[in-house]
């Protein structure tokens, strides 16, 4: 693994994170005999409006039954939605060893591990062959990626003729600075944010077309607010992305909301079609 990659998986590293949420969700009066997607809904979908955001992407494509790949996919939050509304067989691929793990044991104790499938990887080194999905989806990945190029072609190579890739990402609107420590870095040095025209000509020239795209921003800053409203007037919450970002939560998420309103990045989600 190269030094930047190190720095990348470092940033996401949470040494017993699977045994904390355990705790949590003990602490809670969760019956660990018995833990269901909702009661980790909380935390395992690592990207703004969590499982929100992921259930209005399925409503804009037929998934039942299909092959599909999850480029970054932390937790395995989406996966295991994907496998358990729509029978699909899911594979996640994360670059942070101890995402992968939790993301195992979670499928474990919620019993929908035979539908999911996690390992450690490079987005840009996919461990597939050509051909192997219907669909490819990514969520809040490609702002720690600089090769753009790489990422996307290699999407490409493991979709199926006429597959799909299903997105929903942050992207750069200015040149101008943004303010750090945001949730995918804490500096600079390991920050790719790219702009969307710069995405939409890679897919373009890669011989995808638009299906659709929908500017999420509006509603990722009414989440924040109302986000820092609930954590002002009850604290933190047992089971959040405070469980991932710990004490430098509200410092993240603030900058990121302000990165928003300022409108130096912006939310979008879409879908492109292989052709």
């Amino acid at each position: 693994m190269n030094e930047r990659n190190t720095l990348i998986e470092n940033q996401y590293d949470l040494l017993g994170l699977f045994e904390d949420i355990v705790k949590r969700l003990k602490e809670q009066g969760v019956d660990l005999n018995h833990i269901t997607r909702s009661d980790i809904s909380g935390v395992d979908e690592f990207h703004l409006r969590g499982a929100e955001v992921s259930k209005e992407l399925v409503t804009e494509f037929d998934l039942k039954n299909l092959n599909v790949l999850d480029v970054g996919c932390g937790l395995g939050g989406p996966c295991r939605m994907l496998a358990d509304e729509f029978n699909c067989n899911v594979f996640g691929i994360d670059m942070s060893h101890e995402f992968i793990r939790t993301a195992q044991k979670l499928s474990e104790i919620i019993q929908i591990n035979g539908k999911t499938e996690f390992v450690q990887g490079d987005a840009l080194n996919l461990p597939y062959e050509d051909n192997s999905f219907d669909v490819v989806w990514t969520q809040h990945v490609q702002m720690n990626i600089e090769d753009k190029e790489t990422f996307y072609s290699e999407i490409n190579r493991v979709l199926n003729n006429n597959g799909t890739l299903i997105y929903y990402d942050i992207f750069k609107n200015v040149n101008d600075d943004i303010y750090y420590p945001v949730p995918w870095a804490n500096d600079e040095s390991i920050s790719f944010l790219g702009t969307i025209e710069n995405m939409e000509t890679i897919l373009k020239n890669l011989g995808f077309s638009k299906a659709q795209t929908t500017n999420q921003t509006d509603k990722a800053v009414e989440f924040l607010h109302n986000m820092f409203d609930k954590i002002k007037t009850n604290g933190p919450p047992k089971i959040g992305l405070n469980v991932l970002l710990g004490n430098s939560t509200k410092e993240k998420l603030g900058n990121v909301l302000i990165g928003l309103e300022e409108k130096k990045i912006e939310l979008q989600s879409g879908i492109y079609k292989k052709q």
